[in-house]
């Protein structure tokens, strides 16, 4: 194997904690010595080992002399565990090879300074796109404070996401929909408007044969419309529930509280609550991703200020026809020229559903 097929096996690895880790970075390592893996691990769940240690503990034979693949710098500070660097440095040894540097201020190129200085040799850059797309949510969180966010919507082939009676359920297969749930258990919120709750009534969890954990579901609801006979008012005390709103009604407050809900105040905007200031109150809360699951009126207020950072587009090849609703509504654009633009960055088959993963360019 070559040096490019040992990261590759360390990405691999290091995606087997996507949503366990949060707000921490996937990360994942694999030791080589004499052409041979002799150890191996990756970041578990957020406060336990890193990868770097946990690969070390794996070891078969001793690592004195070895190589070790990481996808990002290893850490150099005391944090929920102890540096990174000094167990590498402990362990003999004598060359590392980074995916990327670290984005984290406290890191930021000194671990890998860490390591030189102690006589290893250290390489960075190798597979640098790919182990930085694997920590987009990271970097975006930890350079902003605010979340990642990933607008997902399904459609039918002529961009309608219910029928004229407002059917809905389901435009695409049970194979897009895993991926749907995927992506909650990956990121560590999902939002909706309340619009979304009074007619579909979700449950806003996530449903896999596959350890699992539930998002924080945020509801935009200005004017504190949220049934309190809704499944997400009714699960509250079981999984966290975060009402976003304008209104100064305590009562209705206190009932949402009594609910187990989270009533969080938020200034209102020409739209609807002021997303941006949202985001700032949900960083500082530590959730560092969000799953937007909005209505078209909700979506066009996210696009519209800003805070999108990714938009997955689930596509069935279905035509519905009529005046029915769209993904994105709002008021719309009068001049080409003036369009949201996407750059796709990966498209994929989920049954007879095409998935397009873009990222959004403002």
């Amino acid at each position: 194997m070559e040096d490019k097929e040992y990261m590759q096996r360390a990405i691999m690895l290091a995606k087997l904690g996507a949503g366990f880790v949060n707000p921490n970075p996937m990360v994942g390592a694999v030791i080589v010595k004499n052409g041979k893996i002799i150890g191996e691990g990756y970041h578990r769940k957020y406060g336990d080992l890193h990868a770097e240690r946990n690969a070390l503990r794996d070891c078969s034979e001793s690592p004195e002399g070895a190589t070790m693949y990481v996808t990002l710098e290893p850490c150099c500070h005391y944090g929920k565990t102890p540096p990174c660097t000094e167990a590498i440095i402990e362990s003999g040894i004598t060359r590392v090879v980074i995916g990327t540097l670290d984005v984290n201020p406290v890191v930021a190129g000194k671990g890998a300074r860490i390591l030189m200085e102690n006589g290893i040799k250290v390489e960075v850059g190798l597979l640098e796109k790919e182990c930085k797309k694997l920590n987009r949510v990271f970097n975006k969180y930890m350079s902003s404070k605010r979340p990642y966010v990933v607008m997902k919507y399904a459609m039918t082939a002529d961009g309608k996401i219910a029928t004229v009676t407002g059917e809905s359920k389901w435009i695409t297969g049970d194979e897009a929909r895993t991926n749907v749930h995927r992506l909650r258990k990956n990121l560590s919120g999902i939002m909706v408007g309340v619009s979304t709750v009074i007619m579909d009534d979700p449950g806003l969890d996530c449903r896999l044969d596959e350890p699992a954990k539930n998002p924080v579901r945020i509801i935009c609801d200005s004017h504190l419309r949220t049934p309190l006979t809704s499944k997400v008012v009714k699960t509250a005390d079981e999984i966290e529930t975060i009402i976003a709103t304008s209104s100064d009604d305590k009562k209705k407050v206190a009932e949402f509280k009594k609910k187990g809900c989270r009533v969080i105040n938020i200034p209102q905007a020409e739209n609807g609550i002021d997303l941006n200031v949202l985001m700032e109150r949900l960083g500082e809360m530590g959730i560092d991703s969000v799953l937007l699951e909005g209505g078209g009126t909700l979506n066009y207020s996210a696009l519209e200020s800003k805070i999108v950072d990714e938009i997955h587009v689930h596509m069935a090849p279905k035509i519905f026809g009529g005046s029915s609703k769209s993904p994105v509504e709002g008021l719309g654009i009068e001049n080409i020229n003036d369009a949201i633009r996407l750059n796709p960055i990966e498209t994929v088959w989920a049954g007879e559903d095409l998935i397009i993963e873009n990222e959004v360019i403002y």
